[in-house]
């Protein structure tokens, strides 16, 4: 870390090479501001925002491009969180009996 990572000003500081050798910012400000009193991570907001836009209908392939994921099974980690939908899929063969 050097004196020219950290904002004074905004309470951030510039991580360098973190995990998977990229660039980020602490979030613990922020989530102090928003009153935010559970224990969460920078990590957990990652996981959030890849379940919403999965139950959203957003693509896994755009969803992997958007986290930087650089391997299609890192972000399928994520589906097994979501199962919301799941009962609303309708079965062909439902169709084809009428119970659509």
């Amino acid at each position: 870390m050097k004196p020219e990572d950290i904002d004074v000003g905004s309470g951030l500081i510039y991580v360098r090479g973190g995990k998977g050798r990229k660039d980020r910012y602490i979030f613990e400000q922020a989530r102090e501001k928003a009153g935010i009193e559970k224990e969460v991570t920078v990590h957990s907001l990652r996981h959030s925002f890849a379940t919403h836009l999965l139950e959203g209908a957003t693509g896994l392939r755009y969803i992997q491009e958007l986290l930087g994921h650089k391997s299609s099974k890192t972000t399928e980690i994520y589906t097994h969180v979501s199962n919301r939908d799941l009962n609303r899929i309708k079965s062909p063969l439902d169709t084809w009996r009428g119970k659509a």
